[in-house]
């Protein structure tokens, strides 16, 4: 699976993140602090970088993405303005579990702050063990949640 990474900076679970993924098989696409030729207006900015990432999903180039900042809610925010994109802040297996099962999240944002190694480890266990949910109630709430506009 190719998934596209985002940080504004490289601390806490970042510090594991793209390692325990390419342990795991899966392909890194990486962005902001995770790349090393990162563009200059992306340093420190979580923002774009994971609007940058959530894009690589919704484009066909990576199949989730996985953003994150120091509380994870500022890159969740940012990855779910992009059309298509159900962003999930998630701290813990259960939380990422049901963003899969039954929001069919497909970017997961990580608290650099508070995702311990080991809590990684879980989250992604979960995440990656969990399928959309097909029952008919849930795919209708993903459906409304997409029709909801401003």
């Amino acid at each position: 699976m190719r998934i596209a990474i985002s940080a504004d900076q490289i601390k806490g679970c970042g510090v594991y993140l793209a390692d325990e993924l390419r342990k795991r098989g899966h392909e890194v696409l990486p962005f902001g602090a995770f790349d090393p030729h990162h563009r200059p207006e992306f340093a420190d900015d979580w923002a774009p970088v994971s609007a940058a990432a959530a894009r690589e999903v919704t484009a066909g180039r990576a199949d989730q993405a996985i953003v994150c900042c120091w509380t994870g809610t500022g890159a969740s925010i940012a990855a779910n303005k992009v059309d298509g994109i159900r962003a999930a802040l998630c701290t813990d297996a259960a939380t990422a579990s049901g963003a899969r099962r039954w929001n069919h999240a497909n970017v997961l944002a990580l608290s650099l702050r508070l995702t311990s190694g080991p809590v990684l480890i879980e989250i992604l266990d979960a995440w990656f063990a969990t399928a959309e949910s097909q029952d008919i109630a849930d795919v209708l709430n993903v459906e409304r949640v997409a029709d909801i506009r401003a």
